[in-house]
């Protein structure tokens, strides 16, 4: 496999009033390519900030993110992102909700629906094409969110606790959903969770991040055999290496906690 993505010695702060407040410290990365890569770490450890970072959203105090050799500072189509919230626009059908990154990139063409309708296939929303978002589930329409970052192509997802709204059941499904679509297109996925049994399951790596400032505690190689059903959580493998994490995180959490983060 080939890098796709590297950070060198990336930091980045904010300033609040006259203080600055250090969010991510020294953070080194290389991510292959077609890795599917989890964040982990305690309330307030950088997660959503360095994701952030990564898709050029916001610019980093020092260090840089290369991503195909190429410097990121600015956010590009070939970077998808797939937010907890579905942000689907209400007064517009499923199909068009998919189609809309095709137009917000210029590019808009005869086969857009085409491209469209297949991925909605994919997702498993064939037949929902002229639905509106508040006529399906929480589960639905994040599929709908997904297909809508895929019609562009982008070369990787960055996905931010895209679950963490939905109920426990749905969930779960959505995860072995997310598989499945991730065995067939093989991009590279970035994925920012507080679960980290849904961070094991889905995960090449499972990199965990130190309390504030964030920075790159353990990176955990997953050897759980691919493909995995969902029934691989059972097992005793699956549930060490979940010990093995949340021993990690457990210290960084109680000091989240003192710090009034959590």
């Amino acid at each position: 496999m080939s890098t796709k993505l590297e950070t060198h010695h990336l930091f980045k702060s904010f300033v609040r009033g006259t203080e600055e407040l250090e969010v991510l410290h020294d953070i080194n990365l290389s991510i292959q390519e077609g890795e599917f890569v989890s964040f982990v770490g305690a309330s307030g450890c950088g997660k959503t900030t360095l994701l952030r970072v990564l898709h050029g959203l916001i610019p980093a105090t020092r260090g840089e993110v290369m991503m195909n050799g190429e410097v990121v500072d600015t956010p590009s189509s070939d970077r998808g992102f797939v937010l907890q919230q579905d942000s689907l626009l209400p007064w517009r059908t499923v199909l068009r909700n998919v189609t809309f990154g095709l137009e917000v990139k210029g590019n808009p063409s005869k086969d857009s629906d085409e491209r469209a309708r297949k991925l909605l296939q994919l997702v498993g929303l064939n037949g929902f094409e002229n639905h509106y978002p508040l006529e399906i589930s929480g589960g639905m329409r994040q599929r709908v969110n997904l297909a809508r970052a895929l019609v562009v192509d982008p070369d990787m997802l960055l996905m931010d606790e895209p679950f963490a709204s939905l109920d426990a059941q749905t969930r779960e499904i959505m995860q072995g959903e997310l598989l499945r679509i991730w065995e067939q297109q093989r991009k590279t996925v970035l994925f920012v969770t507080h679960q980290i049994d849904e961070a094991v399951y889905l995960s090449d790596r499972v990199i965990v991040l130190s309390a504030r400032p964030g920075r790159v505690k353990k990176d955990i190689k997953i050897d759980l055999p691919r493909p995995r059903p969902l029934s691989i959580k059972r097992s005793q493998e699956f549930i060490e290496t979940i010990d093995t994490i949340w021993a990690l995180i457990e210290e960084e959490v109680l000091s989240a906690v003192e710090r009034g983060d959590v």
